[in-house]
Order: C-alpha cells, then sequence, then structure tokens
C-alpha cells in the first residue's frame, strides 16, 4: 500500500536550518510530482513547495522563497525540504504529499516543526 513517512522535524530556534525528509513507498515515486504542505494551529493548510517527478521544475509559496529547498532522490524514493532562516511563522505540521491530477491523493501523517527561542 501507498506510505509517506515524514521525518527531521523538532524545536529550532529563529534564524536556524532544519531538513525534512519523505520517505515514499507503494508507487512508482518517480512518474509523480511531490509536494510539502505545512498546517499552523487555526491557520488554513498552506501549499509549501512542489517538484515535478526529474526535480528539475520547482515552485514555492512566496512566504519561503528563497529560504527553502525542495528537492527529491528517486534512486531513494525520497523527497526532501531544506529549511533555513527560519521564523516563528514557519511554526507548523509539514506534511509530504502526491500529487496526482492536480489532486494531493496520499498524504503522511506530518512532522513537527516548532520554531522558538
Amino acid at each position: 500500500q501507498v506510505q509517506l513517512v515524514e521525518s527531521g522535524g523538532g524545536l529550532v530556534q529563529p534564524g536556524g536550518s532544519l531538513k525534512l525528509s519523505c520517505a515514499v513507498s507503494g508507487f512508482t515515486f518517480s512518474n509523480y510530482d511531490m509536494s510539502w504542505h505545512r498546517q499552523a494551529p487555526g491557520k488554513k493548510r498552506e501549499l509549501v513547495a512542489t517538484i515535478s517527478p526529474s526535480g528539475g521544475i520547482t515552485n514555492y509559496a512566496d512566504s519561503v522563497k528563497g529560504r527553502f529547498t525542495i528537492s527529491r532522490d528517486n534512486a531513494k524514493s525520497s523527497v526532501y525540504l531544506q529549511m533555513n532562516n527560519l521564523s516563528p511563522e514557519d511554526t507548523a505540521m509539514y506534511y509530504c504529499t502526491r500529487v496526482y491530477l492536480a489532486q494531493y491523493d496520499y498524504w503522511g501523517q506530518g512532522t513537527q516543526v516548532t520554531v522558538s527561542s
């Protein structure tokens, strides 16, 4: 069955960095766009970044552009989110998703990122 398992979240000070990972199984990873979303308490879920199957095309929310980098390793069926210069506004649960026909059809369980001094 399809599984997406995020890891790498934690507590970090403002200005710090974290790298999230998402290990995927149950489908041919290299055929699909993948995305990261986040949701903070009391806020709407936000699309953070998307990457094409080859990794050659990426898109970012304006709120993270220039600070976050999405990447993938098709040999390892994994997608990553490098997050730099973190601020308290980045505090949220982060989810890895598969993109299929413009829908986010499979989601991981999420990994919590907390930015606080």
